[in-house]
């Protein structure tokens, strides 16, 4: 059964994004275990800031590097799946528009990674508030591509 966590469990996303004939695109991964889709996260990391955690996170999961935002999207929460429990976590999202994929990443071959229109990556996710996030961002990223 699910516990309530004394304290809640934050962790950091990144939510990798590139803009495709005027469209925004979404870059999924698997989750090792259950195989669904999800977004690039993990635990924050001591000495650096939670926007470059998340980006680390994003490089290591889906093999991806790019511009971040320091300033989350927006967060949601989860159930993170432990040996005998279940902690409540509080995901904050950055996002991360795509510059560079490469040909080779720390979880290469552990994980499927795809690119998803919006809505299709915001049906694939499991959690409600992480497809609103998803949905959100075009509204949020349009000004970014087009002030470059």
């Amino acid at each position: 059964m699910p516990q309530t966590p004394k304290a809640e469990l934050s962790q950091v996303a990144a939510l990798p994004f590139r803009i495709k004939d005027g469209k925004v695109e979404v870059l999924l991964v698997t989750s090792r275990e259950t195989k669904r889709w999800l977004i690039p996260k993990g635990w924050p990391m001591k000495g650096k800031k939670p926007h470059k955690a998340a980006a680390q996170e994003a490089q290591e999961e889906a093999g991806v590097k790019g511009e971040i935002r320091n300033k989350p999207l927006g967060s949601y929460d989860y159930w993170k799946r432990r040996a005998a429990h279940f902690d409540l976590c509080r995901v904050n999202v950055y996002p991360l528009e795509v510059s560079k994929q490469l040909k080779s990443w720390r979880e290469k071959g552990q994980r499927q990674s795809r690119w998803f229109a919006v809505e299709e990556a915001a049906h694939q996710v499991l959690e409600p508030a992480l497809a609103d996030l998803i949905r959100s961002l075009p509204e949020h990223v349009q000004p970014l591509a087009a002030a470059e």
